[in-house]
């Protein structure tokens, strides 16, 4: 076991493991200074110290340099009010170069070192004279990253068709892998504008409760197939897997169907494993 504090450094974003520092007492959502391959960044504390194992460590292990300070705070908060100056002189030097390229956040290195601004483009883009003038307006050095569709609306951030934060925003710390056939497996409208989210690709929700839809799937009959109800034989029509019920359809005798619901319980069937379902895309289609 290795004691641990679990990092964040922007609201929702992905958790990292660093080395607790001796003497140092931490508390959630309090502000450290930690040591990164990209050099020192402020962050927040997500958990307080704790034990892992091992294996969930990747070595080495870099450590919490300290408790941020109130100048550390301070200078931090300097550069977040920089930012909209600062993303402003870029979005005019990209019309200035005429680049297809659509500005999505920046940030400033916490040692003053850099300027990081963050894109959108359908094609590549030859950004060396935009540097240049960047370098020049804003007397840093810059450095231009292209990110995915998905990537703009967890910067951004937005309310989802649900009413909440967009989970990649707000609580989701690294993208999940969903695919169509979740939403088919979950009996969902295949309308794209019914399963996509803010970014245009399927929403991550999707893979969410997907467990609970393969479980059940081995518990209930197959639409069309052949069931015994206490009334007889009966034709499955369609199926509700939060509520474990079934709805079928018995003959009438007289060229009509009876629909009725059912638990699944009280149904005669034959049971097999369901197949699993592949997660073959990642949203990106």
């Amino acid at each position: 076991m290795i004691k641990v504090v679990g990092v964040k450094f922007k609201n929702g974003g992905k958790l990292y493991y660093f080395a607790p520092k001796e003497g140092d007492v931490y508390t959630r959502n309090m502000p450290v200074i930690v040591e990164t391959s990209k050099g020192t960044e402020y962050a927040w504390v997500a958990y307080p110290e704790r034990e892992v194992e091992d294996k969930e460590v990747v070595a080495p292990l870099k450590p919490i340099l300290r408790i941020a300070t109130q100048k550390d705070t301070d200078f931090y908060r300097a550069c977040e009010e920089k930012k909209p100056q600062a993303m402003q002189i870029c979005k005019e030097k990209i019309r200035k170069h005429g680049l297809e390229m659509k500005l999505v956040d920046c940030e400033y290195a916490f040692d003053g070192s850099k300027i990081v601004f963050f894109f959108t483009s359908a094609t590549r883009v030859d950004f060396r004279e935009l540097v240049k003038d960047l370098a020049g307006a804003l007397h840093s050095r810059i450095e231009l990253r292209q990110v995915g569709t998905r990537d703009e609306t967890k910067y951004l951030g937005g309310i989802a068709p649900c009413g909440r934060v967009c989970c990649c925003a707000g609580n989701m710390p690294e993208f999940k892998k969903v695919s169509v056939k979740m939403a088919k497996a979950q009996g969902l409208s295949l309308n794209p504008g019914k399963i996509s989210g803010l970014c245009g690709r399927l929403m991550c929700c999707l893979g969410y409760e997907m467990d609970h839809y393969v479980d059940a799937a081995k518990q209930l009959p197959k639409v069309g197939s052949e069931v015994g109800t206490p009334e007889g034989k009966a034709i499955v029509a369609s199926l509700n897997m939060l509520k474990m019920e079934v709805r079928v359809k018995i003959d009438d005798k007289n060229g009509g169907w009876i629909f009725k619901d059912y638990p699944a319980a009280e149904l005669k069937f034959k049971r097999c494993a369901a197949q699993p379902v592949q997660e073959d895309g990642d949203g990106e289609e």
